[in-house]
């Protein structure tokens, strides 16, 4: 991947102090997350830990997510309006429904930016993450993969088991249409931004191969590449941030970047020292805020490069 000597133009490295729970426990949380290992595993590992001053329950409630204390905006702020929107699907699972945010006052034109989630549907801090973007001026719009099935549950095992029962290249085809639909949207400017996390990463750069005249930018944030055959038809500026102490991920990042090269890609890679996969989400101990904020600002300053009205 990268390291701190790195001088490559398309990429920087931050950095961050290591964090005060063993990195094992992140790591088998990582792996908890993505299904490799069951809850019952995940508890029996952090069991094992012999942590000064933190029990197992204590180590537990940490690292799972508490989003009643991670909302950063309101869905009452006076500066949005919050709603839900459906939207056709023909070749995913027929409808498709997100949570949509925009600016308030209403401007007449204005950029769009789809909001993809991680692998357990549309959680609060997603719905917080699009009700930012809309702060920052953007139409923003999450969709909901486990609509199909009810919607998000209120609970992310749950979610996680959801949506690996659904059809993953149905669940594809929802976001290229949520995408269009977003888009296409009577208040859009016409150009069409998408960030996305751990899942939602890839689903950003799945989107970037298989819409590349359609995303005019696109910010992965610790996600994977599309598949191989896809990647030559990239064509938009894309943003990439990754985490150093997430190997599952960073392991994909060489092969991936080697294509971007081949076909002369806008890229830029950020690689941010010392933090775990999930950085971003401020509803666990990964949250690395700093780091986060940083990645965000980034984020938003891309955006508004590449989507403002030509």
């Amino acid at each position: 991947m990268m390291n701190a000597q790195d001088k490559h133009k398309n990429q920087t490295v931050d950095s961050q102090p290591l964090q005060p729970i063993p990195q094992e426990a992140f790591d088998w949380y990582d792996e908890y997350a993505h299904g490799l290992i069951d809850r019952r595993e995940f508890l029996a590992r952090l069991s094992g830990l012999a942590i000064v001053g933190m029990n197992l329950t204590l180590l537990t409630k940490a690292l799972l997510p508490d989003y009643a204390h991670a909302e950063q905006v309101s869905f009452n702020d006076p500066e949005i309006v919050a709603s839900y929107a459906t939207f056709d699907s023909p070749k995913g699972h027929g409808e498709g429904r997100g949570y949509l945010v925009m600016p308030n006052p209403l401007p007449d034109s204005a950029p769009v930016v789809l909001v993809i989630h991680e692998n357990r549907g549309l959680n609060p801090y997603i719905k917080d993450v699009a009700r930012r973007a809309a702060k920052r001026g953007f139409i923003a719009f999450a969709p909901d993969a486990l609509y199909p099935l009810g919607g998000y549950p209120g609970n992310d095992d749950k979610g996680r088991e959801m949506q690996k029962s659904l059809d993953k290249a149905k669940i594809e085809q929802d976001f290229i249409a949520a995408a269009q639909y977003l888009k296409e949207h009577a208040n859009s400017n016409g150009k069409l931004g998408a960030v996305g996390f751990c899942f939602g990463g890839y689903v950003v750069n799945m989107l970037a191969a298989t819409l590349a005249d359609d995303l005019n930018a696109g910010v992965p944030f610790y996600g994977t590449p599309p598949e191989k055959t896809l990647r030559q038809q990239i064509k938009a500026p894309l943003q990439f941030h990754f985490a150093s102490l997430d190997k599952r991920v960073n392991a994909t990042w060489p092969d991936y970047e080697a294509d971007l090269k081949a076909i002369k890609a806008q890229y830029h890679a950020y690689l941010y020292q010392n933090v775990n996969h999930g950085f971003h989400n401020d509803s666990t101990a990964r949250y690395a805020e700093p780091d986060a904020e940083r990645a965000w600002q980034r984020t938003m300053d891309f955006f508004h490069k590449h989507l403002a009205a030509s």
